[in-house]
């Protein structure tokens, strides 16, 4: 009969840990604990010439643990089906790791870079090195604005780089901060009209140790979290291990229905994102904000796609809707629009001084260098100025003009209130192979597939920017559409200027500049839409 206690183990585990297995158990097994008695197998010491000393050949095979290991692999032996339990001294890793990238390579969300090496003098233009080595635009780009390439960024960065050196020295608590780390959290604050902020090494990091380090300190705190949220904040709120509820993405009324169910005097914080990287949703902010703080929740507000694209000084959406109050903590990124690299919160100065006291994030990681600390700082400033409002005019109207394109050419580009136009294709296989072939024309944009996505809204993303002109977006188009119907794909029809059904952007237009996008039209080609968006 079957082993009653190895039986229940999956028979993988067994096989890698059968040594263990035989040990722990034998004990235990009617059969094998009528022969270990005694034995190294309960722990006392063996007879001399028996299993714990010296066993000479020709006791080993009537020894006791003979006997036992060979009883044990009998009680086994029916759970595997043949003899492929084999005593082991570890588990197997290689293999295990082979297993596991086979998974993903199977259901197509294994992950091959491509080789892009970006040129600063000629940006948005790199050179792509996968296959060879070939000239390509880049469109997926979150250097939104090209502040990476931007002379005075770079001349920041070359002149911090003469004048402090490369590296930080260490954590901010021990030789890794200066008066450029310092001047540079003023600077943050100042831009989202906080009392303070507090630099990060990515954004990544600082969503996870804010909500971690907030929702562990306050006493109960309880979490209400946005289905469509960023991995990093799924990963801090799961860390901290409090009471979480999921509400529907953007949706105010399900943030209230979860609200409800929990005290007003129970600490609570909400948090969601602005502008969804994936969807180019834009949330309804002050709506949500409103409701958090009825029901006397902080509020934690990613804007990291949305800072230095949105509002008269870049601060994101939050300052473009004149809700910058409502936001009680605010992260965001100096890797993206502002084109540099590392993360930030903004608030008050006791939240703030909470989490750079007590933030594992924070206190135990070195600090970023001076060239990072001076280059983002300058990318503030320009994107602050007269020129930051001219780079973000140029933008949007960028972003209009193609979505206006592709949706002429009946690719399912889908609609959206922000400056990302995803294309929905709804299959990896078909994605990874439009990506491929846009490579081939001279166009980068990448496949965006599960787990990024959820299957079956897999898409090509796409982010023009101020410095793509309108020949290079009518290029893009004509060969994106080409690409999709040699690969089988339907081009939607022509709209016909008729809406045939109901939605939000048809029932309340003026919206569609500003807010929302929970809700899909679902008519192709909408003309409501297509109106709206060519007079944007």
């Amino acid at each position: 009969m079957p082993c009653p206690f190895i039986s229940r183990l999956p028979s993988t585990y067994v096989r890698n840990y059968a040594g263990n297995l035989l040990k722990t158990y034998a004990e235990h097994c009617p059969y094998a604990s009528q022969v270990v008695v005694g034995s190294s197998f309960t722990g006392s010491s063996a007879p001399t010439g028996g299993v714990g000393g010296s066993t000479n050949k020709g006791q080993e095979g009537s020894s006791i643990h003979t006997q036992a290991r060979d009883g044990a692999r009998s009680a086994v032996r029916p759970v595997l089906q043949a003899d492929v339990i084999q005593e082991t001294t570890g588990f197997g890793y290689e293999s295990f790791f082979q297993a596991e990238i086979k998974k993903k390579k199977e259901d197509h969300s294994y992950r091959i870079f491509k080789k892009v090496n970006r040129t600063a003098a000629t940006f948005p233009y790199a050179r792509e090195y996968s296959r060879g080595e070939k000239d390509i635009t880049v469109w997926c780009s979150n250097d939104y604005l090209g502040m990476s390439a931007h002379p005075a960024v770079k001349n920041a960065v070359h002149q911090a780089i003469e004048k402090y050196g490369a590296g930080a020295g260490g954590t901010r608590n021990i030789s890794g901060n200066s008066t450029v780390h310092e001047e540079l959290e003023r600077e943050l604050a100042d831009l989202h009209s906080k009392e303070a902020g507090l630099v990060f090494t990515s954004c990544y990091v600082a969503n996870d140790t804010t909500l971690f380090t907030l929702a562990r300190q306050l006493p109960g705190c309880q979490i209400f979290s946005d289905a469509g949220n960023h991995a990093s904040m799924i990963q801090g709120i799961r860390n901290s291990g409090v009471p979480k509820h999921i509400f529907k993405h953007n949706n105010p009324e399900d943030l209230e229905r979860n609200l409800r169910k929990v005290d007003k005097a129970i600490p609570k914080i909400v948090a969601f994102e602005t502008v969804h990287s994936m969807t180019g949703a834009i949330c309804p902010l002050e709506e949500m904000c409103d409701i958090a703080h009825e029901y006397g929740a902080l509020t934690f507000v990613d804007e990291v796609h949305a800072v230095g694209l949105y509002g008269a000084e870049g601060a994101g959406v939050g300052q473009r809707d004149g809700a910058e109050d409502k936001i009680d903590i605010i992260s965001g990124t100096m890797g993206k629009a502002f084109g540099n690299i590392g993360g930030y919160i903004a608030g008050s100065s006791g939240l703030i001084d909470v989490v750079r006291s007590y933030g594992a994030g924070f206190i135990f990681t070195t600090s970023l260098p001076p060239t990072v600390l001076c280059g983002a700082l300058e990318s503030i400033r320009v994107l602050r100025s007269e020129e930051g409002r001219e780079l973000r005019a140029r933008h949007q109207c960028n972003v209009a003009y193609l979505r206006t394109k592709l949706q002429e050419a009946g690719v399912s580009v889908e609609h959206t209130p922000s400056h990302i136009l995803p294309v929905h294709v709804g299959d990896p296989l078909v994605c990874s192979a439009l990506s491929d072939e846009l490579m081939k024309y001279g166009h980068y944009v990448q496949a965006i597939n599960f787990p990024t996505v959820p299957r079956g809204q897999e898409k090509l993303r796409i982010a023009p920017t101020p410095h793509h002109t309108f020949e290079m977006m009518d290029r893009f188009t004509a060969d994106l559409k080409e690409i999709w119907v040699n690969l089988g794909l339907k081009l939607n029809p022509v709209s016909s200027g008729v809406c045939a059904g109901s939605c939000t952007y048809c029932s309340k237009p003026d919206l569609f500049a500003r807010l929302t996008a929970r809700e899909a039209c679902g008519i192709p080609n909408c003309p409501q839409i297509e109106s709206i968006a060519a007079a944007a």
